[in-house]
């Protein structure tokens, strides 16, 4: 009976990588541009305002009762009128601030993962997945090609 070899012949030997991904959160400082704190909500001010003097202009136009429709109609439209005029001005004044906008990003890198192993045993060529790097021959014991550390 012939002696069997003690060693099995490592033919190759390749890095194994492996892709991770990590979730990471990136922040920026961004402008964003408001509309301003508004002090007079219902926009009292221009409604008054624009009452007295479409009151006022009323006042200028025609003579007994015709003048006092005309006052109440120039009140009225005036009214109104302010009050536009006020909701323009306040819609078009805007504040700028700067406010940290995050967002996770996904990131895939590739790490190592070990080796892919090719050796040769009784004729045969067998590839396997090794997390330490071998030297040129697997030893045998019993006939068996001893892979320790695999995976």
């Amino acid at each position: 009976m012939r002696a069997q070899p003690k060693y099995a012949r490592v033919v190759s030997v390749q890095p194994d990588t492996r892709t991770i991904t990590e979730p990471r959160e990136v922040c920026k400082d961004v402008e964003v541009v408001k509309q301003a704190p508004v002090q007079d909500e219902h926009r009292i001010a221009g409604t008054v305002v624009g009452g007295v003097i479409g009151a006022v202009i009323g006042n200028q136009i025609g003579s007994g009762k015709g003048r006092k429709i005309a006052k109440v109609a120039g009140a009225v439209g005036g009214a109104y009128a302010g009050n536009k005029v006020q909701e323009r001005i306040q819609n078009s004044q805007t504040v700028t601030t700067t406010e940290k906008k995050c967002e996770t990003v996904s990131e895939t890198r590739e790490v190592p993962d070990g080796y892919r192993v090719t050796y040769e045993w009784q004729g045969t060529t067998q590839t396997v997945h090794m997390v330490t790097k071998p030297g040129s021959r697997l030893p045998v014991r019993d006939g068996e090609v001893v892979l320790a550390a695999i995976r």
